[in-house]
């Protein structure tokens, strides 16, 4: 099977948010304590392809997104997002763990009882056309349009996203004291 050839862009961690004039260049966004993973949809009824940070496909771990990507999402997309997996009312990071190496054994058992959801940040391929060059914030607007467009529910999440400084101070005041957020990107 062949690989896919894409390399997340990975954060960098500062300690303060920018100057506002720095911020007004940016937006910032949750950081969710999962699995970092990037989401292939194929054409036709190829493959759906999971590709962790380091490369590795893990699409075997998680069936419950595969079959949700081939029902409701469209052919040609490449997503970078995070695989999270809620225990109760807070995110663990070990159930995304235990489910990414489950491998195909007792992948669908789990799938069961710990469900997979992927929160989606950024949009590299629409309907197999390239916007890794486009501006962050076109593909930002195109990944909206998908969600609104697909009406995107559970397992999907599009994560949030603030071009408003006084929001991403709030969000890191106070969201941050969630269990299962990290910060802000």
């Amino acid at each position: 099977m062949l690989r896919p050839v894409v390399e997340p862009m990975l954060a960098k961690a500062i300690d303060a948010l920018p100057a506002p004039a720095v911020f007004a260049r940016f937006a910032g966004e949750l950081k969710y304590d999962g699995f970092r993973a990037l989401l292939f949809t194929g054409s036709g009824r190829g493959p759906v392809l999971l590709q962790s940070r380091r490369g590795n496909l893990i699409q075997g771990s998680f069936p419950d997104l595969v079959a949700a990507a081939r029902e409701q999402l469209s052919e040609g997309l490449v997503l970078d997002g995070e695989l999270v997996v809620w225990n109760g009312t807070e995110l663990s990071f070990a159930a995304v763990q235990r489910r990414a190496s489950s491998g195909t054994r007792g992948a669908l058992q789990l799938a069961r009882s710990l469900p997979a959801h992927y929160v989606a940040f950024d949009i590299l391929t629409f309907h197999a056309e390239s916007l890794v060059n486009r501006p962050y914030i076109e593909r930002r607007a195109v990944l909206e349009t998908l969600f609104a467009d697909r009406e995107l529910t559970a397992p999907w999440t599009l994560c949030p996203m603030t071009r408003d400084r006084g929001v991403a101070e709030e969000w890191l005041r106070d969201w941050t004291e969630v269990p299962g957020l990290e910060g802000l990107l």
